[in-house]
């Protein structure tokens, strides 16, 4: 095959599929199955804690985003009840937190070592670069408000 017609038969169709893709992503409408961010609190959370182990079962930082994962909801699946800020999470029972503005919020958090927990809300990304670089940060970082 020679280079002008490999440019005509695969380069350019491939450079055309991969255009298309980015402007769909750039551009189309975000949407989630489900608005909730679920974080479990295992169990022998407790035992692990009692024991001296540093358990870090949530991360220290969490990205939510307004209209597609804006409620956290934590889950204590545990055996002892669990703090998470001011609210006392029986055990089986499940805590929801709705966010309705972008902001950075700051709780106190024993089931991280380091006994705080930052949650980053943002806003809803706009058509765009801003959507294009939303939706490339949630395929590169696990769990980022996606």
């Amino acid at each position: 095959m020679t280079g002008r017609r490999f440019l005509y038969w695969v380069l350019i169709p491939l450079a055309s599929f991969a255009a298309a893709a980015l402007g769909w992503a750039a551009m189309a409408p975000v949407h989630s199955d489900s608005r909730e961010q679920v974080y479990v609190i295992p169990k022998g959370t407790w035992e692990h804690r009692q024991a001296g182990h540093h358990l870090d079962v949530i991360p220290s930082r969490i990205r939510l985003t307004l209209g597609v994962k804006d409620v956290l909801v934590m889950r204590n699946q545990d055996d002892v009840p669990q703090l998470f800020g001011p609210v006392l999470i029986m055990p089986g029972q499940s805590f929801q937190l709705p966010f309705q503005r972008p902001s950075e919020y700051l709780f106190t958090c024993p089931l991280h070592s380091s006994g705080l927990l930052t949650i980053v809300v943002e806003p809803m990304p706009e058509p765009g670069w801003p959507r294009l670089r939303w939706r490339a940060t949630g395929l590169v970082t696990p769990g980022a408000s996606l």
